[in-house]
């Protein structure tokens, strides 16, 4: 006979065995809570129209058998597998990376799997095999943490057939998409240094084609324009440290320069350096400001003044936004809800930037 609540709990780390001596089913678990065996399913799905004391039979039930669900089991009552998909690129970076690991651990939280794919490139067919690899474990959804506009085209071109959010890019379909608000972080970062005086701000750019680096690069430009300061031709980086070293050598050269605004915090630690042996004092002689609040920033010499992306929040709530897609897909007769989601960005001033020099043609020597 199955057993019942009264017998006790099964010994921890093995489940009671039915009378045929196989491990209890949800038939067992059904018989011994006296309910059906669609009620256990609902119990095991968290499903609402379970009344509490009914849910509070089932999982007596469970626990006095041992009972443990598999994870095909449910998925097959609940139509889901509970994995999600990510495709990334560069994921090696500090924002990428970042972002990720918010996502896993918000998934996490939700009771999901997470499977990842890093791409090292942003053609079409490498973005069209990766959707059809998430595709053939059953993704429940997938987020797109898509950096490049060509990443974008080639996502919008794969035709995913499960939901959705994309990172960084809008793919022009109603695809949600949630991104840091680049343009006011550009504006905030010209603004502060152009509030010290400076007469104007030279800007060393992310790489052409990622999305970030030219809404920073035309929100620098519209900031200037809109002062009436002179706009020189922006230098252009690759991210890296290495990059910020070579361009933050050309820009000691000018003698003119007072403050420079750089796309990402990893440029700007090779553009101090570049200062520093050009013997250009920092922030005497050169304001400089990242962008990012990479964790090191602030033990920069001297810590840097940046703008902070809180990439954690980006990835929690494109994990939100995608769960809330699976839960509630868009409906015809449904008003289309908003594809934008933007993360609010903050300026951190520390000690990289301060007036110009009292020297400089808009501060004469009294």
């Amino acid at each position: 006979m199955t057993g019942s609540a009264a017998d006790g709990p099964a010994p921890r780390g093995r489940s009671r065995r039915n009378f045929a001596g196989a491990r209890p089913v949800m038939d067992d678990v059904a018989k011994l809570a006296g309910v059906s065996k669609q009620t256990v399913s609902r119990v095991l799905n968290d499903h609402p129209a379970v009344r509490a004391e009914t849910r509070e039979a089932v999982r007596t039930a469970m626990r006095a058998l041992g009972y443990r669900p598999s994870s095909s089991a449910r998925s097959l009552a609940s139509g889901r597998t509970r994995m999600l998909g990510v495709i990334s690129f560069d994921a090696a970076r500090y924002g990428p990376a970042s972002t990720l690991t918010a996502i896993n651990t918000a998934a996490q939280e939700a009771g999901y799997l997470v499977s990842s794919i890093a791409l090292d490139t942003a053609d079409r067919d490498t973005v069209v095999r990766a959707a059809d690899r998430l595709s053939a474990e059953g993704a429940d959804g997938v987020i797109a943490i898509a950096p490049q506009v060509r990443l974008a085209r080639a996502l919008a071109e794969a035709h995913l057939d499960t939901p959705l959010v994309v990172m960084d890019n809008d793919l022009g379909d109603g695809t949600p998409m949630v991104t840091s608000d680049a343009r006011t972080g550009a504006r905030k970062a010209t603004r502060h240094l152009l509030s010290l005086g400076h007469p104007t701000v030279r800007h060393l750019a992310g790489p052409t084609g990622w999305t970030s680096a030219d809404r920073r690069a035309d929100s620098w430009r519209a900031t200037l324009e809109a002062a009436g300061a002179e706009v020189h031709v922006p230098l252009v980086g690759d991210w890296s440290a290495d990059s910020g070293y070579d361009r933050g050598r050309e820009l000691a050269k000018d003698p003119g320069l007072t403050a420079v605004f750089v796309s990402n915090d990893q440029m700007a630690l090779g553009v101090l350096r570049a200062l520093h042996e050009a013997g250009r004092r920092v922030p005497e002689d050169v304001s400089v400001v990242g962008y990012d609040d990479i964790p090191e920033a602030a033990h920069f010499l001297p810590p840097l003044t940046t703008i902070r992306t809180d990439f954690t929040d980006i990835g929690t709530i494109a994990l939100r936004v995608l769960l809330t897609r699976i839960d509630s897909p868009p409906q015809p007769s449904r008003a289309p809800e908003p594809s934008l989601t933007l993360i609010p960005v903050d300026l951190r001033v520390r000690h990289s930037t301060t007036a110009p020099p009292r020297s400089h043609p808009r501060h004469p020597t009294v």
